[in-house]
């Protein structure tokens, strides 16, 4: 098979290979420009070519090889003054690198190059810089090698399991009567023989025991690595589309007479590559946009006070559940009194225009179709930019922001929701008044610094608490308080946790900190109404959620205080949740409180059964697992008591098996929602059918 593919399309390994290549090129290139160069820089381009060079030849592409061999010989000058290399030689290193790039966008698998057809083949990912980092698919190469060493391990258990069987059969036959020369049935003598048996198997049963403990436990912790490094392989950093787009921002500096600087800032947010292929076209756009339409002319700026070169910049940054591309510049800003009039000659406002205000003008340049350009150009003028920006963004349910003063510049947003994305973050613990601990972490960019906060040094008022931090007076609140509401006692001290949001700092109080580590974070379902402190989640090695918090969030929960109002909520709509896990029961109360119900809580079903003993509910979610009595006792008990056999009861829990099942409505349940299928549609659908 392989071999048959080869002959059928002989580039398939050097296409991925040649535009891996390119790309480090380009970067490289772009980094010399901008840096002022380096011998060491040169000489890694000079590598690059030269093995871009090699590989073409390998398979008879001549002309893909002669433009490396062009570019080794353009930059072979410079490899002891990389310090002398002007633009107008990097201008034409990268128009070789656009006709190697043009040759392999248009090769097919016969070799030939027809410019007029792009090439597309089915089952190769058109992904020309969102490839999985080597070093993550080493991590999962490691992961497997390792869980095959401990399988192993596994494997010579069992051999000691099968000696201890041995063992079992000897003692057996020890302790059994043994046959007399006349046949008859007689007592076994040998008790020092039987008792040196059963030590030896009492042994051989404890060192199993270890063994297997060991080995499971190792591999219990290798498998959740190669989990992670697995999940972070769909996963690429937001920093890969940085090279496109520096060089989208030169290229139309240099084709309209412009003199730009590109910054950029938040590459290390790591997202599904789907996601960056169809943010990369869009980026491109603004880019572009913000340097023909934004950035003025050289003598322009230097009359207007500003700096002779314009500034175009790339932010990344998580928002709340979101990611945001965020593009500045500080050019001319967007001429809203130019968009009115084209607006109202193409009579998309009355004319004249005067009532469309600055708002209604932007929402108008977003739908597309308007350009303030004089002339059509390559690079800017036919009106259709952001309509193609808009269209990719709500492609991926986003939105498109645009915010501009006049002589400023001007920054446009694109806040889209992720599928997946990785994140660095620090783990921490707290424990809710009941004593369950709930394991949530938070961004580590947006941790300022850890303490250790005395009873004395908070300072209790009115909206909320403080400390003193850095010299000011910052707003502090334990975690347990930020996520549900629950009061808590001043004569004691946190280890806290100092947030940096929008609004300022603020810190958080918790009771352990369990470290840091990068997380894959999926984002909730759209449905589920949760918490507004609650940015995703990610999963354990169990397969159970854990929460993953917005600092933005937790700091205005702490500005806002500890008061809490309840609203009303109508009669016969109050839900009672028994769960032992903290997580679990904050994520129910979300999703009921949401739909309308009133909501309490217990951590047993021995605490349930005191509430139902003076409250009355018209339902019950229960899990089965818990410390003390069972879910499936508890609704054994409530289906025996007259007064509370007929609230509607329904078990919450990971165990689904057909045997579960049966016993659940053995005992009485009214329905079954299995954790590892969780699906908040079904479960409000279930409850409001028993609540009819």
């Amino acid at each position: 098979m392989g071999p048959r593919g080869m002959v059928q399309d002989p580039y398939k390994y050097f296409r991925p290979e040649a535009r891996e290549l390119v790309d480090q090129f380009a970067k490289g290139v772009l980094e010399l420009e901008r840096d002022g160069g380096s011998t060491p820089a040169v000489q890694k381009l000079l590598r690059v070519a030269h093995t871009l060079k090699g590989a073409a030849r390998v398979v008879k592409q001549s002309q893909i090889a002669d433009s490396a061999h062009a570019l080794e010989d353009m930059l072979s000058p410079y490899r002891d003054k990389a310090h002398d290399i002007a633009r107008d030689q990097i201008d034409l290193i990268l128009a070789h690198l656009d006709q190697i790039s043009s040759r392999l966008d248009t090769l097919d698998a016969r070799g030939t190059a027809d410019p007029s057809e792009p090439r597309r083949r089915d089952g190769e990912e058109n992904l020309r810089t969102f490839r999985a980092d080597v070093a993550e698919t080493d991590a999962v190469l490691e992961g497997v090698a390792e869980a095959h060493a401990l399988l192993n391990k596994l494997r010579s258990t069992m051999r000691a399991v099968e000696q201890a069987r041995r063992l079992t059969d000897l003692l057996t036959a020890q302790l059994g009567p043994v046959a007399a020369a006349d046949g008859a049935r007689q007592p076994n003598p040998g008790p020092s023989r039987r008792i040196a048996l059963a030590q030896e198997l009492g042994r051989t049963f404890a060192g199993i025991e270890r063994g297997l403990g060991t080995a499971v436990d190792q591999m219990d912790r290798e498998l959740r690595q190669l989990r992670e490094a697995a999940e972070r392989l769909r996963l690429i950093a937001a920093g890969t589309l940085f090279t496109a787009l520096e060089r989208t921002a030169r290229d139309a500096a240099r084709a309209l007479g412009k003199n730009v600087d590109f910054a950029r800032r938040g590459g290390d947010i790591r997202l599904d590559a789907r996601v960056l292929e169809t943010m990369q076209g869009a980026l491109i756009q603004i880019v572009r946009n913000a340097v023909a339409h934004g950035i003025e002319p050289e003598a322009e700026r230097i009359a207007a006070g500003k700096p002779s070169a314009g500034k175009v910049s790339v932010h990344v940054t998580r928002r709340g559940q979101r990611i945001a591309f965020q593009v500045s510049d500080d050019g001319r800003g967007v001429d809203l009194e130019a968009v009115r009039k084209v607006a109202s000659e193409r009579g998309l406002i009355d004319r004249g225009g005067r009532a469309a205000d600055a708002e209604a003008l932007v929402r108008l340049l977003l739908k597309g179709g308007i350009s303030t350009s004089a002339t059509v150009t390559g690079v800017a003028g036919r009106g259709v930019g952001l309509d193609v920006v808009r269209e990719g963004v709500e492609r991926l349910g986003g939105e498109v922001l645009l915010r501009t003063e006049r002589g400023a510049g001007t920054t446009v947003e694109l806040i889209i929701p992720p599928s997946l994305a990785s994140m660095d973050v620090l783990i921490a613990e707290a424990e809710g008044p009941d004593g369950a601990a709930c394991v949530s972490s938070m961004p580590l960019d947006a941790v300022r610094g850890t303490l250790l906060v005395r009873p004395g040094e908070i300072s209790r008022g009115s909206p909320g608490d403080t400390i003193v931090y850095g010299g000011k007076a910052i707003p502090f609140i334990p975690l347990a308080t930020a996520l549900d509401g629950t009061s808590w006692s001043p004569r004691r001290g946190w280890t806290t946790v100092v947030l940096d949001g929008a609004g300022g700092e603020a810190a958080i109080g918790v009771d352990r900190l369990l470290g840091t580590g990068r997380m894959v974070v999926r984002p909730l379902p759209e449905h589920l109404h949760a918490s507004p402190t609650v940015v995703g989640a990610t999963l354990d090695s169990d397969g159970n959620p854990q929460l993953v918090l917005d600092p933005e969030q937790l700091a205005a929960a702490a500005r806002r205080g500890s008061q809490a109002t309840v609203e009303p909520t109508p009669s016969g709509r109050r839900i009672l949740v028994v769960d032992d896990s903290l997580t679990t029961r904050m994520l129910e109360q979300s999703i009921l409180e949401s739909a309308g119900y009133d909501v309490d809580m217990a951590i047993s079903a021995e605490e349930a059964l005191e509430i139902l003993r003076d409250n009355r509910y018209a339902l019950i979610l229960v899990d089965v697992e818990m410390p003390g009595m069972d879910g499936f006792t508890f609704i054994a008990r409530i289906r025996s008591d007259a007064e509370l056999r007929e609230i509607p009861a329904i078990l919450v829990t990971s165990r689904a098996s057909p045997e579960d099942l049966q016993r659940g409505r053995d005992v009485g349940a009214d329905g079954h929602i299995a954790k590892s299928e969780f699906d908040q549609a079904e479960l409000l659908a279930t409850i409001s059918r028993l609540m009819r």
